[in-house]
């Protein structure tokens, strides 16, 4: 009995260990450089749940040092993590990530505006992809960019709030990163304008 048993356990020991290796990132170059990337395995098309990993990370990896605090956020794991600069406040939040890969962007960027009760215009290539789409949409329920958004020194990329809760945890946005109303509002109040962001 205690043979069985301790096979059982080994065999859900050895499972758990390989997924988290392969859940592990692979860097592909310095975390510090201007053109940083990650290599991860794409596990998107394996794991089809509304779901983000979860697991806390430690920004030394990332981050030289928490000067007006860091963002870091894990397209694969659908997680965006938070450091204040006085390394006492850490956050993890689920998030929505692009849909596909050319929607993707990744690398250092920073904080250039902060707007509670964002307007929403349709990119040039969202408006071709969606002709049907307003051209304009104000604050409110209706906006895609929720309560608060926070624009990135990228064109037309933010890390902004959704009304809609089913797409957090998922492959769902058309470059962005999407946060909880609530989240976004909690991120909104720790971050400044100079805020270092940076996509894996």
């Amino acid at each position: 009995m205690t043979k069985k048993y301790d096979n059982a356990f080994n065999r859900r020991a050895f499972l758990a260990g390989t997924a988290a290796t392969l859940a592990t990132p692979a860097f592909a170059q310095d975390l510090n450089g201007a053109d940083t990337v990650e290599v991860e395995r794409d596990l998107s098309q394996v794991v089809r749940r509304n779901a983000s990993s979860f697991r806390t990370l430690d920004w030394r990896p990332y981050f030289s040092d928490l000067r007006n605090g860091a963002v870091l956020v894990d397209i694969d794991s659908r997680a965006l993590h938070y450091w204040s600069d006085d390394q006492v406040t850490y956050k993890l939040y689920p998030s929505s990530v692009p849909l596909s890969e050319d929607l993707t962007r990744r690398g250092r960027t920073s904080v250039i505006r902060k707007v509670e009760g964002p307007s929403w215009a349709p990119t040039p290539s969202m408006k071709k992809r969606n002709p049907e789409w307003p051209d304009f949409v104000p604050p409110g329920p209706d906006n895609p960019l929720g309560t608060h958004a926070l624009y990135l020194s990228w064109t037309y990329y933010r890390i902004h709030g959704t009304h809609d809760t089913r797409k957090i945890g998922r492959r769902s946005s058309n470059g962005c990163i999407g946060l909880y109303n609530e989240h976004i509002a909690e991120l909104f109040a720790l971050t400044n304008v100079g805020t270092q962001v940076l996509l894996i």
